[in-house]
């Protein structure tokens, strides 16, 4: 392009030299070749480009073609897994995982229904007064001080039959769990 643009230059000015010393036919044949190679120049340039979407036409084919080929072998590797896998079985298996990860989590339910009855809650909840009484000191708080807003009810409050209703059905609810596993 830098050739170009000297040889344009280096033309023009022998075709006003040529044009100042009255040579007219010699300036009508440079500024023929000067087309000429203008033409030239601009041919160059659009073969170049077609040149560079051509190369570009076929690194996409062949990145697609690539692609096309690796979808071929994912296509056959699902084949073969789809081929490998017995779908009933695998329900049944599924069913059967169900079920038993049922079953553990009723035993370790009951499990720690009979060890929270044994070893007590009372435990839990001296452990939770302890860390609500040090949160509450950290603060700057004293629980007696937030109870002391808490508006006091009258009357006797006390366990009604509600309340050792729902404790009997949950106790025959255990028990008949606890029966079911013994089966088993």
């Amino acid at each position: 392009k830098q050739w170009y643009q000297r040889r344009v230059a280096i033309t023009a000015g022998d075709i006003k030299k040529m044009a100042k010393q009255g040579e007219m036919q010699a300036v009508r044949v440079m500024a023929k070749d000067l087309v000429r190679t203008r033409r030239y120049v601009k041919k160059f340039i659009m073969m170049k480009a077609n040149i560079q979407a051509v190369s570009l036409k076929i690194t996409t084919l062949k990145s697609q073609g690539a692609m096309a080929n690796s979808m071929k072998g994912v296509t056959k590797a699902m084949g073969a897994m789809n081929k490998q896998m017995n779908m009933p079985q695998m329900q049944k298996i599924m069913m059967e995982f169900e079920k038993e990860a049922d079953m553990m989590d009723m035993k370790e339910e009951m499990m720690n229904d009979v060890m929270d009855d044994v070893m007590g809650a009372e435990e839990d909840e001296e452990e939770s007064d302890q860390l609500v009484n040090q949160v509450l000191d950290e603060l700057g708080l004293s629980l007696n001080d937030e109870l002391g807003a808490v508006p006091i009810a009258t009357g006797s409050v006390g366990p009604g039959k509600e309340k050792a209703s729902a404790k009997q059905n949950a106790d025959d609810e255990l028990q008949a769990r606890l029966d079911n596993l013994r089966r088993d």
